[in-house]
């Protein structure tokens, strides 16, 4: 026929183009056609069932609305009662000031613009990897494709005695790359601090940005990431933006998506007002290089409960760096795309490395940030660090509530539980909305739901398990 050939069930268009050529639709054309359509009807179906779910708790919520007043009742009548009913009242309060404080303070954040090249400082970026394969070689050429004097920018690659082909790909990107880039390998593998550790004695930069071994950088990130530096002399680290590379490959990294956008773009905003960002990710963060030294051997050398920390390196770098009294920033226009885990599995474990390296460095941070550690206002730090503590603090008490609630009212737990995530969602899906698009903000509603019933046991494992070691993810598949 003669045609211009379109796959995937699709007419082929007659080259006459007063005539169409009829096809017949084989089998394998349909199956095709269905495959391609699966991830779109099973992301429908889950918002489907997520505001179905968020409707049900509305209306139960309405139906059995005369057994919570009642219930209310005999809570305010028992002393246990009066006193759930004020620390209720407290933790609503401080929750809700603190949020509109933080909304004041996002307000008011700007990031900082691009300073011109020759202000521009010299600049080492490290990429630590471990059994990364392909995705290395991608990220080592978006850093060499930065839109950044060449001059300045010394570009380290460090290979963390991976069991796959990484090497192997960072030997390409060498090829490619030339001198632009410089490769390492360690002998066995000692973990992402003993390779940052590694890059930071061998760096020449006047400022240290670390970058994830499966992110993507945009052109112009490396030069806002670092431009703070020039501005703010009392500006000792900065964190980058970090959204979601593999957001079209699953539903999980969908709802990441949007909540990445929520952890970044809002809460380190507010906390960049403060000079007080409390983390700054792996996946990109930037660090001058004399804030660097002053602490980087109790940094490599750091201990809890009497083991090396082999997790957590980047919150204990933001740590000790505020420690110093310098400030602690967050560049809005400083963009990086990471891989997220696809998967339940890969979710948990990332989760429980996060929470249980949060528990460490609370308690690190509080030997510090009732002290003079800064000379100017100390407040900001301190609300942030309360708030951590109260989240802390409250995991097993609620625990042990909802336990109690779920076994005596069961549908009045689940019916004000849906609805306090209608409500407590809807300013992310606004958010959300507002910034980049209205049909992936409704992810934020799905989010909720998986982390209230499926992920909600995290922090109190995490907490109970803090002192055990292990990064948990980027192992290689077992083979039987």
């Amino acid at each position: 026929m003669n045609s211009e050939t379109i796959t995937s069930g699709k007419l082929y268009a007659s080259a006459n183009p007063d005539t169409v050529s009829p096809i017949t639709t084989t089998t394998t054309d349909i199956t095709k056609t269905i495959l391609d359509n699966k991830p779109a009807a099973i992301n429908l179906a889950v918002q489907f069932f997520t505001f179905l779910l968020l409707a049900t708790g509305v209306f139960l919520l309405f139906e059995f609305y005369p057994q919570l007043e009642q219930l209310n009742t005999e809570r305010i009548n028992s002393a246990i009662g009066i006193f759930l009913v004020f620390l209720s009242a407290f933790l609503l309060l401080f929750k809700g000031g603190f949020f509109l404080y933080n909304l004041y303070l996002y307000i008011r954040y700007r990031p900082v613009k691009s300073v011109t090249d020759d202000k521009l400082p010299t600049c080492t970026v490290i990429v630590p990897a471990y059994n990364e394969g392909s995705q290395v070689w991608a990220t080592l050429k978006s850093l060499a494709d930065s839109n950044y004097p060449e001059h300045k920018l010394q570009l380290l690659a460090i290979d963390d005695g991976s069991k796959d082909d990484t090497w192997q790909w960072m030997l390409k990107a060498k090829e490619e790359l030339g001198d632009r880039v410089s490769i390492f390998k360690q002998p066995k593998n000692m973990g992402k601090r003993h390779a940052l550790y590694r890059g930071f004695k061998m760096g020449n930069g006047d400022v240290f940005v670390t970058v994830d071994s499966d992110s993507i950088v945009k052109k112009d990130t490396l030069r806002n990431l670092v431009s703070p530096f020039v501005v703010n002399e009392k500006c000792g680290a900065v964190a980058g933006n970090v959204k979601v590379l593999n957001d079209k490959k699953g539903i999980l990294p969908k709802m990441l998506n949007v909540s990445f956008v929520m952890s970044f773009e809002f809460m380190r905003s507010a906390e960049s007002r403060l000079g007080s960002v409390l983390c700054t990710p792996g996946a990109l963060s930037a660090y001058r290089r004399t804030a660097v030294f002053a602490c980087l051997e109790e940094w490599i050398n750091q201990t809890f409960m009497g083991q090396p920390s082999d997790i957590g390196e980047d919150r204990a770098m933001t740590n000790m760096i505020m420690k110093q009294g310098y400030h602690v920033l967050f560049q809005r226009n400083a963009h990086v795309l990471t891989n997220v885990p696809e998967q339940y599995t890969g979710l948990y474990k990332m989760f429980i490395r996060w929470g249980r390296s949060n528990v460490r460095e609370n308690i690190m941070m509080a030997k510090f940030v009732f002290s003079n550690f800064r000379k100017d206002s100390k407040f900001g730090t301190r609300l942030l660090f309360i708030n951590q503590w109260l989240k802390m603090i409250m995991v097993y008490p609620a625990l042990l509530l909802m336990l109690y609630f779920v076994i005596t009212h069961p549908i009045l737990f689940i019916s004000t539980t849906l609805f306090s995530i209608l409500i407590y969602s809807s300013f992310s899906v606004f958010f959300y909305a507002r910034k980049y698009d209205t049909a992936d903000s409704f992810w934020a509603y799905s989010y909720s739901l998986l982390y209230t019933f499926g992920l909600f046991w995290i922090t109190p494992y995490a907490i109970a398990t803090a002192g055990r070691r292990g990064w948990l993810t980027r192992e290689l598949p077992t083979t039987r």
